[in-house]
Parts: structure tokens; C-alpha cells; sequence
């Protein structure tokens, strides 16, 4: 199947839905970023350290997979000249909407994070990559496309789940069970059964991947990148996750090209 046609759907309904990922920030947000005070989330409770994005004044920036009217329009507010690109029109709507009540200036564009061609070498002195490449299956072209983009200097600031979660049973995790029934990397299109997949497609549910932490880390290494920052998150305690009440369950990475 198309996978990236099924997410791209998934998430125009998931917008619809008002998903925690694609409601827009509030006005208190974009004059905070105004002041000076920006802050951008690449995962749900930590903010990125201020140190990791300074100075924002005049930098080209890229938004990869990062719609949703949440990281760029923050980063718009404190100076940065933002392109955003995702895959769903309607993420990409919600930093349009931001954007217009806002005065800013934001550059949108739909297209696969794997492919980045639209865009000249070296055309960006910072990318921010939320968790968002679980909805690939790949991801060294990610990482490859993101090198030829940045700037040399550059860095590209990438959040990502930890893989472990995606070894136990769904539904028995949400019951607060661990049936380990996966192995890493972990495919949907694999781990699924047949009905299982239709009735994802049925009801607009995105398509999910996990990647090693070598294909995450390491990827980014083997594309030419050193990494110069990491930081452990975990998810909000209204999630009610299981592993977040023990241990952090997303990693976020500072590389520089």
C-alpha cells in the first residue's frame, strides 16, 4: 500500500480531530517569542534548551514533518525566516492559519521528509525534526537529505520514541500489560494482521515504524553528522503511559553538520 498517501489522510483527519499535535499555539506563546522566550517542543514535556537554537534572528530554517502551527510559528516569532514541510495539507493549514493572525512569515510546503529535492544544497542553518519519523519506513534518507540541505555549521535538532514500546501487544500495553509479540525495527505493515491494517485504514489511524536506535543515532552519524547534544523525555502524565511513569521514553538529538 501507499503508505505515505494512508498517513497523509490520517493525519488531515487527525487535525480534524484536534490531535495534541495539530492544535496551533495561542497568542501567548507567539508574544512570548517575540520577547525572546521561545520555546519549542520536539517532544511532549521538555522544551529545547534556548542554547540549542540562538541566535534565531535572520536564519533560515526548516520545519521538517514539524506542521501543525506549533514549532514555526514560535520560531517565526523570535526572527527566523521558517519553511515548514509535511506531508499533510492539513498540519500544513494550521501554521497558514498562525501565521495570517499573527502577521508572520512562514513558507509551507507538502512532501515526503525521505525526499527533500525541492530544496537547493546547503539552503538552511537549522532543521527541527519532531517524533515524526515513526510514520516512515526509512529513515538513512532522512538523515542523508537533511546533511545536504544544512548549511556546513548547521544543525539539525530530531526527537524520536525510544523503540522499546513497540515490542509488547497494543492493546495489552493500554490495559497496563507487557505481552512482548514484536521485534525491533517494528513495521505495522508486518506486525498486523491483514484485517488489521484495513481496519486502520478504515478508520484513518496512521501507519507506524520504529527504528533502532542505531538507525536513529547511528543514521545520523553515518550521514556525516556528529552529535553534539542529547535529552530524555517522556510522555504527558495525562497520557497515563505505562513506561512514562518509570523511565524517560523519547530521546532528542543536537547534530551538526
Amino acid at each position: 500500500m501507499d503508505v505515505r498517501e494512508h498517513n497523509r489522510e490520517a493525519w488531515n483527519r487527525l487535525v480534524k480531530a484536534r490531535n495534541v499535535w495539530t492544535v496551533p499555539v495561542g497568542d501567548e506563546e507567539i508574544e512570548a517569542a517575540r520577547q525572546g522566550n521561545c520555546r519549542v517542543f520536539l517532544t511532549p514535556k521538555r522544551p529545547v534548551p534556548l542554547s540549542w537554537l540562538e541566535p534565531l534572528q535572520g536564519r533560515d530554517v526548516l520545519c521538517l514533518a514539524s506542521g501543525g502551527g506549533q514549532q514555526g510559528p514560535v520560531l517565526a516569532a523570535a526572527g527566523a525566516s521558517v519553511t515548514v514541510f509535511d506531508n499533510s495539507p492539513g498540519q500544513l493549514g494550521q501554521d497558514s492559519v498562525v501565521a495570517k493572525r499573527h502577521s508572520l512569515s512562514i513558507s509551507t510546503i507538502e512532501g515526503d521528509m525521505r525526499d527533500l529535492s525541492v530544496f537547493e544544497r546547503e539552503a538552511f542553518d537549522l532543521i527541527i525534526h519532531p517524533v515524526s519519523n515513526v510514520f516512515v519506513p526509512e529513515i538513512q534518507p532522512v538523515w542523508n537529505e537533511c546533511y545536504r540541505v544544512l548549511r556546513s555549521g548547521g544543525h539539525l535538532l530530531s526527537g524520536f520514541s525510544k523503540p522499546f514500546k513497540f515490542i509488547f501487544n497494543e492493546e495489552a500495553y493500554d490495559r497496563g500489560e507487557l505481552m512482548p509479540v514484536n521485534t525491533i525495527p517494528y513495521s505495522d505493515l508486518v506486525a498486523l494482521t491483514r484485517e488489521e491494517i484495513e481496519s486502520r485504514v478504515r478508520e484513518g489511524v496512521p501507519l507506524e515504524f520504529s527504528h533502532t536506535l542505531e538507525g536513529q543515532i547511528g543514521g545520523q552519524l553515518e550521514a556525516g553528522f556528529a552529535i553534539t547534544g542529547i535529552y530524555e523525555d517522556r510522555d504527558r502524565e495525562e497520557e497515563n503511559d505505562l513506561f512514562s511513569k518509570y523511565t524517560s521514553t523519547y530521546i532528542v538529538t543536537r547534530a551538526e553538520k
